[in-house]
Parts: C-alpha cells; sequence; structure tokens
C-alpha cells in the first residue's frame, strides 16, 4: 500500500513567528542575561567586570537575608494559596445556590478581579494607615497593639490579607464555573442517595472540582511567588527590617536599589530552579491524585 504524503506549508510557521519572537526577546534573552550576569562580579556603574564562577551563589546561600526572604516567601505563598482557594471554594458553593440575585452576587464576588495588585497594595495601605485606616482603628480598638510598620507579624499579615482578597476574586470566577459545569444528573441523584449536603459536597462535588482545585493550586503558587510584587512595594516595600521581602522583591532591592547586579541574577536563578522544582514535584506527585 502505498504511503500518503502531505506537503508542508510555511504557513503556519510564518503565524507564530511573532509569538516566538516576543518569548525570546522577553523571555529567553533576560533569563540567558541572568544566568551569565550571576557569575560575574561587577562594580556599581557596570563599567567593569570579573568572571567569578559560584561566588556570587556561595555568598547568597550563606547570607541570612535570603534565607529569611526565602523561608517568608514559602510561608507566604502556601497562606495565599491555600486561604485565597479555601474562601472562594466555599463563596462559589454558595453563589451556585443563590437563586433571587444571583447576578449582581457573582458580579460584587467578582469585582476585585480587575484591581490590578499595586492599586491592592494602595487600597491596603490606607486601610491600615495609623492616622486614618480603618483596620488599623479597628484592630487597636479590640486591645490588638497592631503596628505594621514596626512589628514583623503584623507587616506580613497586611501583604497576606492583601495578597489573598487580591486573588479570591480570580478563584471565584474558576470554582463557579467548575460547579456550573457539574451535571445536574449527578447533583440530583446524590441528594436522593444521601441527606447530608456537607457530606455530597466532600465525597461527590469536591472530586469532581479536582481539575479546577489543582490548577488554581498552581496559579495561585505562581502569583505569589512573582505577581504579589506590586503589594509589597506599595504597602509595606518589604519592612520593617526585609521581614515582608519574598524572593522576588529581593532580587529586585539588591539589585536596583543596591546595585548588585551578579547577586541579584544569582537570586534569580535560585529563584528559578525552586520555581521549576516547585512545578515538577505538583505536576509528577499532586496531579496523579486527581482524575480527569
Amino acid at each position: 500500500m502505498k504511503r500518503v504524503q502531505f506537503g508542508h506549508s510555511p504557513v503556519p510557521y510564518f503565524f507564530i513567528a511573532p509569538q516566538i519572537l516576543i518569548i525570546a526577546i522577553f523571555f529567553l534573552w533576560p533569563a540567558a542575561q541572568a544566568v551569565y550576569q550571576s557569575f560575574l562580579l561587577e562594580d556599581a556603574f557596570g563599567l567593569s567586570s570579573q568572571f567569578v564562577w559560584f561566588r556570587n551563589f556561595e555568598d547568597v546561600l550563606a547570607s541570612g537575608a535570603w534565607l529569611q526572604s526565602a523561608i517568608f516567601t514559602a510561608v507566604f505563598s502556601f497562606l495565599v494559596a491555600f486561604i485565597s482557594i479555601a474562601i472562594s471554594l466555599f463563596l462559589a458553593v454558595r453563589a451556585d445556590e443563590v437563586i433571587r440575585g444571583a447576578k449582581s452576587y457573582k458580579t460584587l464576588l467578582m469585582w476585585g478581579y480587575a484591581v490590578a495588585p499595586p492599586v491592592a497594595g494602595l487600597l491596603g495601605n490606607m486601610l491600615f494607615n495609623p492616622l486614618m485606616g480603618d483596620l488599623y482603628k479597628l484592630f487597636n480598638s479590640f486591645g490588638f497593639e497592631f503596628n505594621h510598620i514596626q512589628n514583623a507579624g503584623d507587616a506580613a499579615f497586611v501583604v497576606t490579607l492583601i495578597a489573598v482578597w487580591k486573588q479570591v476574586s480570580v478563584n471565584f470566577i474558576f470554582f463557579l464555573s467548575g460547579l456550573q459545569g457539574i451535571p445536574k444528573s449527578v447533583t440530583e441523584a446524590a441528594t436522593l442517595d444521601c441527606k447530608s449536603a456537607e457530606r455530597r459536597f466532600w465525597t461527590i462535588t469536591f472530586p469532581l472540582l479536582a481539575p479546577t482545585t489543582f490548577f488554581l493550586m498552581v496559579i495561585n503558587l505562581t502569583y505569589a511567588f512573582f505577581e504579589t510584587f506590586g503589594i509589597i512595594d506599595v504597602s509595606t516595600k518589604g519592612s520593617p527590617g526585609g521581614s515582608t521581602a519574598t524572593l522576588v522583591y529581593k532580587v529586585y532591592v539588591d539589585g536596583f536599589l543596591g546595585a548588585d547586579m551578579g547577586g541579584s541574577s544569582a537570586q534569580s536563578v535560585l529563584l528559578m530552579i525552586m520555581v521549576s522544582v516547585l512545578t515538577v514535584f505538583q505536576f509528577r506527585f499532586i496531579e496523579r491524585k486527581v482524575h480527569y
């Protein structure tokens, strides 16, 4: 039997060429430059450089400030992902049960999606302002000595609260779409078989939302690692004493403000390795328990 062969047209490559060019210029080339500069020791003005091999990496790993930032990033990312997913799942389940005014209720919960991270940080900064912040006055009126300017725990609470509020609306949209995609026949059959709404949720509804939950877990961890930069920069600027500086924010502080391009490049390479390992771990081990 004669084998049929189809001719290859260059047209598809022509259409994807602009996207490939953008990726190469704005992603691959800066990444390659970061790897190259991580092996260099440069002066503050960038006029001279010296190849020092892994010295920058050794200095970063031996730095207590970097270790503090790495621990905060890990705890902060876990809290933001877990709390925002839990709250948005609860709100999506409740919104899916609303009959009257459902569109208005859902729209109000989605509004936060349109707020940019720096704007969210500015709103949080105003709410926790010691002179006019309503939340600042509320916490202190209950007897808490709340002071996010001097207390590291209070500052971490502020950036976590703002980051969670910003992400809840995004998760809410996906969870609501997932709930509306569950066939009515499945929910009706579950209602007949089990009277307990809580048990129906954990045995029927939540397993069916497993793909959505896994997707949101990956998205939320990525958001906490990278996209919270604007929130931290506007609300706390990593203070007090760098206690609320994530790894991404520390790269910015050391590289652009401290003029340590070699050290900041080494930090960015380490961050890229950490995120890659975390992503592989999620897809290699956690996704196995997800049923599509």
